[in-house]
This record gives C-alpha cells, structure tokens and sequence, in this order.
C-alpha cells in the first residue's frame, strides 16, 4: 500500500546535519499518524553523507537512500527520487534545516483536502545573505512574467508538495527544478498554490548557491517555454522565422529590381541593401529547411502521441 507522504531530500555535503533532519521528520510524521517514507539522494557527495545515509537507514525502515557516483545536480537527484517514490503526497527539502519539516502537513492538507497539484513554499522572511536574495527577486520576477504563474512569490524554494500524479508525469533535468512549477502547468497541472512557510538559517556547512546556477537557471527557463510551446509543432516557430526573413529579402530584391528598371539604377550589387536582400531569403530558406527537419524528428520521437489524460470511462 502507498505511504500517505513521500520527503524527497536532494543533498550535497550535509552530513553533519543529516542526523536532525530526519529524527525531526520522524517527529512529525508520528505525531500526525502518517504512513511515510524518507529518501536521501546523496548527489555525489564527498564527506561522510553517504555513510551517514546508510547508518540512518539501517535503523529507521522509512529512511532510503540513493546515491550518485559523482554530481549531477539538483534537478538529477530529484529526479531520481521521483521516479523511486511512491507516496500519494509528494514533498521535497532541502537537508541544510533551513526548511522546517513542521510545514508538512499543512502541505499535505492542501493537496489532500483542498485539492492542489502543487504547492510551492514561499520563504516569504528569508535568512539569506542580500547577495543571494536580490538575485533571486529578480529571477522571480523574471519568471513569473514568462510563465503567466503570477500567484507565485518564489518559485526556487526547495521546500514544495506535489501530488503523486504530478511528478510522475514530469521529467527535470539541468538546472530545471527552479521551474517545476511551470513545467507542471504545461503538463497541463494548473491548480498551483504558494503557503507562507518558515525559513531558517543556515546551521551548518555553507550556501552552494553560485552565479552560474543563476545564469543557467535563466537559460533553462528559454528551453522550457520553447520546448513547451514548440515541441510537438517546430514548424510553427521555424516556418514563421523563415517567412519573415524570406519575404523581407524578397522585398528587398523587388525593391532593387524595380530602382534598375524603372530608375536606371544599375550599380545594384555595390549597395549593401542587395547583400541585405540575399541574407535574408538564404537565411529564411536555411530556417524553413530547419523547420522541417524539426518536424521529421518530432513526427519519429517515441513521445509525439504522449499526453496527459485525466480520465476515461468504458474504454
């Protein structure tokens, strides 16, 4: 039978706070009579986390472990743990005790009782350095614009529920699980919710937050909103590209002809306005071609026919 809750734990280097995490976690699933499982997934750690993991484990039958052979980040462990669980809730957390595991069963409730697909934390006090808060207003903000989610204040909290059904239809990758909000409602999930949720500081080890998971975070949001509006239909971006750019030459050279026949302007290939003309129409050949090789492979993927269906009946 399904546990009622799964926690999803993605670390890197936290031994020394492993211990606590899950004696608190423990804590609170007892004292609300949940069934419940733990999974750690230990994303290539070179401290003593994997020994702490398997000691844990071997006391507690809740607790599990997976264990990467190097980093792969974030996203690759949760990823993992996803597709490993198999509770009917599904939360996520970081193992630094900044998240606090009392928020579970209000999480819980919200998806249980009230019906959400997802609830995002919102660490709406937050106990982080400015250099990492201001970046991350702006990364918010970026992506609720882009993603139309504008009930969202922090789509980067680690600290989420997700119905089962969720995240087994969903796959994260890169630096992804910044958006699995966004990636949940092209799924076709819309029923997002945020819950106010504690934020504490940081007990121990140090940030593993860096500039270059800001600036890939960004580029990841362009895959998904291309991927999620263009997968299965290519063509429409290329094609439209390749008719812009093709009918903008093409105007260009009727432009040209009409000066050296009607103007007697002969001296066409000494303006730059005819080299202009013969990029455009070559580039937009070069993109409606790219369009229909686009289209080959998205007619041959494996997935062209794979949607999400709610429900059936008589079938």
């Amino acid at each position: 039978m399904d546990p009622d809750i799964s926690v999803i734990v993605p670390l890197y280097n936290e031994e020394e706070s492993l211990s606590e995490l899950s004696t608190w976690i423990s804590s609170v699933m007892e004292k609300n009579n949940f069934t419940w499982e733990l999974i750690m997934v230990d994303d290539g750690s070179t401290d003593g986390s994997w020994n702490v993991i398997r000691e844990l484990s071997s006391i507690d039958r809740h607790i599990k472990g997976i264990r990467f052979r190097r980093n792969y980040g974030k996203s690759a462990a949760l990823n993992s743990g996803f597709e490993a669980c198999s509770g009917k809730v599904v939360i996520t957390m970081d193992a630094d005790l900044q998240d606090s595991p009392d928020e579970i069963p209000g999480l819980h409730d919200m998806i249980a009782k009230d019906g959400a697909d997802l609830v995002s934390g919102w660490k709406k006090k937050r106990h982080d350095p400015i250099s990492k808060t201001i970046p991350s207003r702006f990364f918010n903000w970026t992506t609720r614009k882009a993603s139309g989610i504008n009930n969202l204040h922090d789509f980067n909290c680690g600290l989420k529920a997700y119905r089962k059904e969720v995240i087994k239809s969903i796959e994260v990758y890169g630096e992804m699980h910044r958006y699995i909000p966004v990636i949940a409602k092209w799924a076709g999930f819309s029923n997002i919710q945020e819950k106010v949720v504690e934020h504490r500081a940081r007990k121990y080890g140090t940030t593993k937050f860096g500039l270059e998971r800001f600036i890939n975070g960004f580029l990841d949001l362009m895959s998904i909103m291309f991927v999620s509006r263009f997968g299965k239909k290519p063509m429409h971006l290329f094609g439209m590209l390749g008719m812009l750019s093709f009918v903008g030459g093409f105007l260009i050279a009727l432009k040209l002809i009409i000066d050296k026949y009607f103007f007697n302007i002969y001296n066409m290939t000494d303006r730059p306005l005819f080299y202009f003309g013969m990029l455009a129409m070559i580039l937009g050949t070069q993109l409606f071609l790219a369009g229909f090789l686009a289209e080959l492979i998205a007619r041959n993927s494996p997935d062209r026919n794979r949607y999400q269906v709610v429900e059936t009946q008589n079938l």
